[in-house]
């Protein structure tokens, strides 16, 4: 099974041999693949290029895989990048560690290419079911209904470039998706695009997300990183980095100002009626 280019795998490996052993497999699989030979530069990686998948050995020099994975989660760009160990220790004590803290699979050596391969498969399927799960909620939601022709200019020659903007902006497309779609090359419909617009093809995919944010923002209780990956990011950070420059602040910021989601009358009933039993209880001005 070949995969797009596009997806990216960081593969962290002491050992250059097996490094370069997984990085050739992955890439003759279509994988775009990086390597880094320990776990600083490993995290380093990360962090820069926000891979689509790690491969991290766990006994490595300075620093090991576990402490690899915990700086991985701990910041907001890299924490859900889904995580496979890949190491010569097979003790059930180590496999309940690597779990525990937040790893997505593990591995013991000696791993063929098939097993590696059916892992990765694995864990990029249950990335995107995540996301076409919340994009499927997106679309029932009525607060979305942003029309095609009310949202983009009215310009026949680029009704293409829009209407697969507008089909596939939860999707997490990008320029080079666009122009193939419609058959031009990405540096001429830019030029096409800006020309006729003022606008990026880029810019109208992040405009669409965000007339998208805001219902959303508004008129749910979905939390800002199930809203970021609804609408086709790999996280919230880059998300809100987005939002912040469209809008000036934070999506949550601007959730706390625009909210409009209400707790269910029952739950305010309830409420008062708790008040109530504690005033019975409680003398007034005490």
């Amino acid at each position: 099974m070949m995969y797009e280019s596009s997806t990216t795998i960081l593969v962290i490996e002491d050992d250059a041999d097996t490094r370069n052993i997984f990085l050739a497999s992955l890439e003759a699989e279509g994988f775009a693949t990086m390597g880094a030979e320990n776990g600083i530069v490993g995290i380093q990686q990360a962090r820069e290029h926000l891979p689509d998948l790690v491969i991290c050995d766990i006994f490595m020099p300075d620093m090991d895989g576990y402490d690899v994975l915990m700086a991985l989660r701990q910041n907001h760009d890299t924490a859900i990048i889904p995580f496979i160990f890949l190491t010569g220790c097979n003790t059930q004590a180590a496999l309940r560690k690597g779990m525990e803290l937040g790893a997505d699979d593990y591995l013991t050596k000696p791993s063929t290419v098939e097993d590696l391969l059916r892992a990765i498969a694995t864990r990029l399927e249950k990335q995107a079911l995540m996301k076409r799960w919340y994009a499927n909620q997106i679309s029932k939601a009525s607060t979305l209904s942003v029309a095609t022709d009310a949202f983009f200019p009215s310009i026949p020659q680029l009704k293409p470039v829009f209407d697969f903007i507008e089909t596939n902006y939860c999707q997490g497309i990008t320029l080079s998706d666009v122009a193939e779609a419609v058959g031009y090359s990405p540096a001429y419909l830019t030029s096409r695009v800006a020309k006729q617009t003022g606008e990026t093809v880029n810019g109208w995919i992040v405009k669409r997300r965000m007339a998208a944010a805001r219902p959303l923002l508004q008129n749910t209780n979905q939390s800002i990183e199930q809203i970021a990956i609804a609408l086709g990011y790999q996280n919230a950070c880059h998300f809100s980095r987005q939002f912040r420059q469209h809008h000036d602040i934070s999506p949550r910021v601007w959730r706390q100002q625009h909210q409009s989601y209400q707790a269910p009358k029952n739950h305010k009933l309830q409420l008062l009626k708790n008040r109530g039993a504690l005033e019975k209880l409680v003398p007034l001005g005490c």
